[in-house]
């Protein structure tokens, strides 16, 4: 049914109420991992991800573009970077990136390790090189001794490798689980009855095609514009790497996790509102004009999309001091 006669039926007995296994199957439960066996990596990482002296300026850290406490965004279209130079691109957040098949809208990253490794040896970004990162690093007493501590067998353990595995280390456990996942767990009032009617719309309307999985989208490629194009095409994603026509307007699907608190939306940051996202992609990629009532329900979805801050695991740390101090 369509939206609009789903907001109409009324009140349904509970066993009516509720969606289908078959389209609960199409997602999946998400949780925070434990520390496991790398705590001396996570600590380290959640110190060089707040650190400004990773960048050659010393004013830009990982936090700068991607500030934990506003679920990794900056809300901004795009971001400041060295020499005050702009980003060219909404700069998704980190949370639940560990869940995605790779990393940045292009897809050019396969591993958190190597996500991290980019902006930090960018000169359009955080502007150092990998010489030059060492050396600030060995510069600062305490950071020598909890590379040590994370590679214990390494007798030279700070290397522009090591600080990215130390960085994708903390981002695995920006993981934020939502009552969404309470509900899929088998919490039936986890949701209410538009937000459950806004999954059926959003599995009727075939967005579930792309945003499926355990964190709703995150896992393919998919062109930006199928049924018409897309307003602004001076971005052209995928292509600008592979220079395949069959990648024209080609950008990475991204996870709908925590997406009504993380505007702007889309690669070029279109729209700062949740409810013109929605028709926006139900015109441009199911050929659907949605009503009111359906855009509705979509955001009532999706609010239930939104985790709680993980607020103890990324509290600011005290960064170890310089040597001159």
């Amino acid at each position: 049914p369509r939206a609009g006669e789903l907001a109409s039926m009324g009140p349904a007995a509970p066993s009516d109420d509720e969606l289908d296994p078959r389209l609960i199957r199409r997602f999946g439960v998400i949780s925070r991992p434990s520390v496991g066996a790398e705590p001396a990596a996570v600590a380290l990482g959640r110190q060089l991800y707040y650190d400004p002296r990773l960048s050659r300026s010393g004013a830009i850290s990982c936090n700068s573009c991607h500030p934990l406490d506003r679920y990794g965004t900056t809300a901004t279209r795009s971001q400041t970077r060295v020499k005050g130079r702009m980003s060219l691109r909404n700069v998704p957040t980190v949370y639940n990136a560990a869940g995605e098949f790779r990393l940045f809208w292009d897809a050019r990253a396969a591993t958190l390790e190597e996500q991290a490794l980019v902006p930090l040896l960018d000169p359009a970004e955080m502007g150092m090189s990998g010489a030059g990162l060492v050396t600030r690093l060995r510069s600062i007493p305490g950071y020598a001794r909890q590379f040590r501590n994370a590679w214990p067998q390494d007798p030279d353990p700070i290397t522009p490798d090591h600080v990215a595995a130390a960085i994708a280390a903390f981002e695995r456990g920006l993981i934020t689980p939502a009552r969404w996942d309470r509900y899929l767990a088998g919490d039936s009032g986890a949701l209410s009855r538009p937000e459950k009617d806004g999954a059926r719309l959003f599995a009727n309307l075939g967005c579930i095609v792309c945003h499926a999985g355990p964190y709703v989208g995150g896992l393919m490629m998919q062109r930006l514009g199928v049924f018409a194009p897309w307003p602004d095409q001076a971005d052209q994603g995928r292509f600008d790497i592979t220079h395949d026509a069959a990648d024209h307007m080609v950008f990475k699907v991204p996870s709908l996790r925590n997406v009504a608190r993380t505007a702007p939306y889309f690669h070029d940051g279109y729209t700062d509102s949740l409810d013109t996202a929605v028709r926006m992609m139900a015109r441009y990629q199911t050929g659907t004009e949605l009503s009111d009532t359906e855009a509705q329900l979509l955001v009532a979805w999706l609010g239930s999309l939104t985790g709680a801050l993980p607020e103890e695991y990324i509290r600011e740390p005290t960064l170890p001091a310089d040597a001159s101090r």
